[in-house]
């Protein structure tokens, strides 16, 4: 019995000892992380955990409503962006493509494509790798059975899940997540 708590007891303390010493060297380095870094990870792995598709956790998807058709929904996105002064750069018509390439028809997917430049240029002067987030993408699909979603990729990643942006990009780059979230949700239910 005393063999078992002396063992116990060694491995509590390796246990203590690797704890104190991961926390000293992450605790700076989480520090400068955003404050919704924690929040944003444990919905990014509850949705992954759930579904087991990083897809899915990275997306936003919003439902259209029944009656609401695909020129509509693209109709409503151009305007829902213009005024909200958000520019409407162009789309990718996938389905085009597709069948182009099989010589079949093939369900609506396009690529609809928005950028305020004035944004983009801060993201791209604070590091390159922001480019890869342009322009904001909303994709207009009809899925296999019939039915239209709007899907964006979820930038509360990009904006809280490392270090916290300076403020104000940070302010700029919610303003264009709020702006994106809003024209989905007004887009899915046929608004003007």
């Amino acid at each position: 019995m005393g063999l078992l708590r002396n063992f116990l007891a060694v491995v509590g303390l390796v246990v203590l000892i690797a704890g104190g010493y991961g926390a000293a060297k992450l605790g700076p380095i989480l520090m400068e992380f955003d404050p919704g870094f924690v929040e944003i990870y444990k919905e990014f792995m509850g949705t992954l955990l759930t579904t087991k598709d990083p897809g899915e956790a990275m997306m936003w998807a919003v439902p259209v409503k029944e009656g609401v058709g695909v020129d509509e929904v693209k109709s409503s996105l151009e305007n829902l962006a213009s005024n909200k002064n958000f520019l409407f750069v162009g789309e990718s018509k996938f389905y085009k493509q597709v069948e182009a390439v099989t010589g079949q028809p093939y369900r609506h997917i396009s690529f609809m494509s928005f950028c305020d430049a004035k944004v983009g240029k801060m993201m791209a002067d604070y590091r390159d790798a922001y480019t890869g987030f342009m322009p904001c993408r909303i994709s207009v699909v009809e899925d296999k059975n019939g039915r239209l979603w709007l899907y964006s990729m979820n930038l509360d990643m990009m904006i809280h899940g490392g270090k916290e942006l300076p403020p104000d990009l940070k302010r700029e780059a919610l303003r264009i997540r709020e702006t994106i979230w809003s024209m989905m949700q007004g887009a899915a239910a046929g608004e003007f």
